[in-house]
Order: C-alpha cells, then sequence, then structure tokens
C-alpha cells in the first residue's frame, strides 16, 4: 500500500473533509512518534502495540558476492512489537 492509497483511507476512517487535512494529520503523528524513538523513549499504545528503540550490536557480516568478511557498526534502530489485540486480529 502507498502513502497515497493509505491516507484515502485514514479520509474516510477519520471524517476529515479533505485528503490534505489528512494527510496533516498524519503528518503529525508520524512526526510525533519520530520525536518521541530520537529521545530514546518508547511509546505505546494498548492494544495496538510498542514502538521503541533498540541498540545493535557490532558484528561482523559476509559480502555474498566474495565471502569477505566487513564489519557491521553497532547502531540503533526502531522496533515494534504488536499488541496483544492486534496479534490476535492478524492471527
Amino acid at each position: 500500500m502507498t502513502k497515497k492509497e493509505f491516507i484515502e483511507i485514514f479520509q474516510l476512517k477519520g471524517n476529515f473533509k479533505k485528503k490534505t487535512e489528512a494527510e496533516n494529520a498524519l503528518r503529525a503523528f508520524i512526526e510525533s512518534i519520530e520525536e518521541v524513538l530520537i529521545k530514546d523513549d518508547e511509546i505505546s499504545f494498548l492494544g495496538f502495540g510498542k514502538f521503541e528503540v533498540v541498540e545493535r550490536a557490532a558484528r561482523i557480516g559476509r559480502n555474498p558476492s566474495t565471502g569477505e568478511e566487513v564489519k557491521i557498526a553497532a547502531k540503533k534502530v526502531a522496533k515494534f512489537k504488536p499488541g496483544k489485540a492486534l496479534d490476535e486480529k492478524l492471527n
């Protein structure tokens, strides 16, 4: 699904009069989540899930075409863990 397709659904579900209103609301929501994650904090939506930042340790990888070992640096990544209600709906 593309962002454009999602905004159309979001507009209908959110009762927005214009697509631009839905797009602005979605942008504000995403930017708010980004701000929380940048601060190394987590955000939970009961029943939906939890967004959090986790550290990936440095490791040695392998170049698949040459077989040569490559150092992969440690980094922070965003992680989403679905809540029980969402998990049950998916399964």
